[in-house]
């Protein structure tokens, strides 16, 4: 194994009464140490249950004949995850790898004050005892942005507004150091100040101990700043990955054009409004044959034979470390992108 995560056609599946639910169907990517990786897209699709299922929190058996269904590969520092035992995967989880969960009011319990819960994240593997845990606990407390943390450390979740939650959450998760932190919408409810100092706090961590990071977001601006690469997720299935400078320079998958023209700009003046990418996300129970996102798509018809609505594009190199799943022929891209797509941005 040369990548420190590496998912192999990963395949999460929900039965449900209304039919077989693909939140994700065959999705692959690495990602080394000290790298951070940015998943985007719209809701629903695909990114959080990709990480629930890196973090092992999928439970099979919870919902009897319900169960999700998962299938490939999840390899972490050389460890397979789906096929360990999952008491080994539970002791991973927390030391090895952490996540930052999207909702911080789901995530805490109501019943424990936030050092509680944080000293608990910090004892299970460390063997050290509550004074010196609760040091650390205020010491995290403080690095997110928390005022007075040696007396905000009893308080119960209900006691903090939005955004203090969501830096409590963040701290419970930084707590051990984790080498892989997967990061959920990790500046939900913060104002513009301490997201600054949320995102300056995960590459502070990944620089002191070479961690690495998956970011998942619908905010542009923030993997802009932090992504090294980009995986663009529709529909369960990655449509677009590569370099975070050449996925914002000269994106290759109609999906991707649509994300960055519905991004204000505030470094040019803008003359015109918002360009949206039009009609819904589909269903992950009956997927649109051919491409996913040819009932979208401005430019479905440019590839010849209706091939785009009968013929699943796949993942094809369109540069070095660049893939792209479009039907359209690379000087087709090419010209689009140039002529049409890169002026009204």
């Amino acid at each position: 194994m040369t990548a420190f995560l590496d998912v192999r056609d990963l395949k999460v599946h929900f039965p449900t009464d209304d039919g077989l639910v693909k939140s994700v169907d065959g999705l692959s990517f690495q990602l080394e140490k000290g790298q951070t990786l940015g998943i985007v897209g719209e809701s629903g699709s695909g990114k959080s249950v990709t990480s629930l299922a890196v973090m092992g929190l999928h439970t099979a058996g919870q919902y009897g004949k319900r169960k999700a269904r998962i299938s490939g590969e999840i390899w972490l520092d050389g460890t397979e995850l789906l096929a360990a035992d999952p008491d080994h995967v539970r002791r991973l989880r927390g030391r090895e790898m952490a996540m930052i969960f999207q909702d911080p009011l789901s995530a805490l319990h109501p019943y424990y004050t936030i050092g509680k819960q944080i000293v608990e994240a910090y004892r299970i593997h460390h063997d050290v005892g509550a004074k010196a845990a609760r040091r650390r606990a205020v010491e995290m407390l403080d690095r997110v942005g928390i005022p007075q943390p040696d007396k905000r450390v009893d308080s119960y979740p209900h006691e903090f507004s939005g955004g203090m939650r969501q830096r409590a959450m963040i701290a419970m998760s930084l707590v051990n150091n984790p080498e892989l932190l997967i990061a959920d919408e990790p500046t939900t409810a913060l104002d513009v100040t301490v997201q600054a100092q949320i995102l300056d706090l995960i590459r502070d961590l990944q620089r002191e101990f070479g961690s690495a990071v998956v970011i998942i977001t619908h905010d542009l601006g923030v993997v802009a700043e932090l992504a090294d690469d980009i995986l663009v997720m529709y529909g369960g299935r990655c449509v677009e990955r590569g370099p975070a400078d050449e996925l914002f320079h000269e994106p290759r998958h109609p999906y991707t054009w649509g994300l960055l023209g519905s991004m204000p700009r505030l470094d040019r003046d803008q003359q015109e409004r918002l360009i949206p990418v039009k009609g819904s996300p589909p269903s992950l129970i009956n997927r649109p044959s051919g491409c996913a996102f040819n009932p979208r798509c401005p430019y479905a018809d440019v590839p010849k034979d209706d091939v785009t609505r009968t013929v699943r594009p796949e993942l094809t190199e369109v540069g070095g470390r660049h893939w792209a799943a479009c039907h359209m022929s690379a000087e087709q891209q090419k010209r689009i992108w140039a002529e049409e797509i890169a002026p009204k941005l």
